[in-house]
């Protein structure tokens, strides 16, 4: 099974603020006050003015991200990031191997990064996604990592993303799906059998 991610994350308001004037930005609800911003080609030209540049190398330590990050782009991510940390994040998975990528910026600077890791052999909390969701504040909770705390498991790609966030769906959308199945197989065992007008088999 695949994963991509190519996306912005920081708190929902910062991001509201400043995406409320673009026709491309589409913000998905995560978890702890945050969202994350699909970045497409299309988002990229309203930003900076040109089209996106993509590296034809795998990415690595030296070039860690697919999407070249134009001085225009981080320029716009660094100003951003005077209201608050804003996380530019990269995966991109299939069968179990890949990379994931970050940079983490704050105060018109970048703070944190850029980080790079094919390995993944180091503890969770020091891959470099959720070393920096950790920076833009991300909290402990019931789930494995900041990753899946804030739902990032929760879309596999940035289509899903688009979707997710034009749907206004919750980042507890397919938690809510699943307890309201459990709730329905529950009220459907404990209700007793009732047979139609026409009895079981359909035969007056």
């Amino acid at each position: 099974m695949s994963y991509q991610l190519s996306a912005v994350v920081a708190d929902v308001e910062l991001l509201r603020e400043q995406t409320a004037d673009l026709d491309h930005a589409v913000l998905a609800a995560l978890r702890q006050d945050f969202a994350l911003l699909p970045v497409t080609p299309q988002l990229v030209q309203e930003l900076t003015g040109g089209l996106p540049d993509y590296a034809t190398e795998e990415p690595r330590a030296e070039r860690p991200f697919r999407l070249v990050l134009s001085p225009p782009l981080a320029e716009v991510l660094a100003r951003w990031s005077r209201s608050g940390p804003v996380a530019y994040l990269e995966a991109d998975f299939a069968g179990g191997l890949g990379h994931q990528s970050a940079v983490v910026w704050l105060g018109g600077e970048v703070s944190w990064g850029p980080r790079y890791d094919a390995a993944l052999d180091r503890p969770r909390t020091e891959w470099p996604i959720n070393t920096a969701l950790a920076r833009l504040g991300a909290e402990p909770g019931a789930w494995i990592d900041p990753f899946a705390e804030l739902g990032l498991h929760l879309e596999r790609d940035t289509d899903g993303w688009l979707a997710h966030g034009r749907r206004g769906l919750s980042a507890d959308y397919w938690d809510e799906l699943a307890e309201e199945w459990e709730l329905r197989q529950s009220d459907q065992q404990q209700q007793p059998h009732r047979p139609g007008p026409v009895g079981d088999w359909g035969i007056a």
